[in-house]
């Protein structure tokens, strides 16, 4: 099977900053199985403490992750890149199922593979109790409007 995912390796700035926001819009739609596409059947990723290796237990992961965090809305924005790879920062809201919001901060490392597929991520988050009242991400779920500002305009 020749999958291939662009924009592909050796990243510029435009092209990186592309396969961004093309992440953050496949996350926002909170389907496992569609994120899961974007990575190498091998892959491997870290999550905070967790590792996951592979197609299967990113979807595994997902549908545990998106039925504990709810109403789950993402902005991620390019940090820096370089060849096959791409740093992030990224910040999300969501609540749990007792109607407690968070606001999650955190950075990842990416990998691709020639085709560009992910074969390596690297995530570090931490979870800041919010308010209802101070949540910044108001857009109906799903992908981010474009119109809608990103985590350096919102002072994040």
């Amino acid at each position: 099977m020749n999958e291939t995912r662009p924009p592909l390796p050796p990243y510029r700035a435009e092209t990186a900053a592309q396969k961004v926001r093309l992440a953050e819009d496949a996350w926002n739609s909170r389907d496992p199985e569609k994120v899961s596409l974007a990575y190498t059947p091998d892959s491997k990723w870290r999550n905070r403490a967790e590792r996951v290796t592979g197609r299967k237990e990113i979807v595994g992961f997902l549908r545990r992750k998106w039925a504990r965090e709810l109403d789950y809305r993402l902005i991620k924005e390019l940090w820096a890149f370089t060849g096959n790879r791409i740093a992030v920062r990224f910040a999300y809201e969501w609540h749990d199922d007792a109607g407690n919001w968070f606001r999650s901060y955190g950075n990842e490392n990416w990998e691709f593979d020639d085709s560009g597929l992910m074969r390596l991520r690297i995530a570090s988050i931490n979870d800041l109790p919010i308010s209802e009242s101070h949540r910044l991400f108001h857009w109906p779920l799903g992908r981010r409007p474009d119109g809608h500002q990103g985590l350096t305009e919102l002072g994040l």
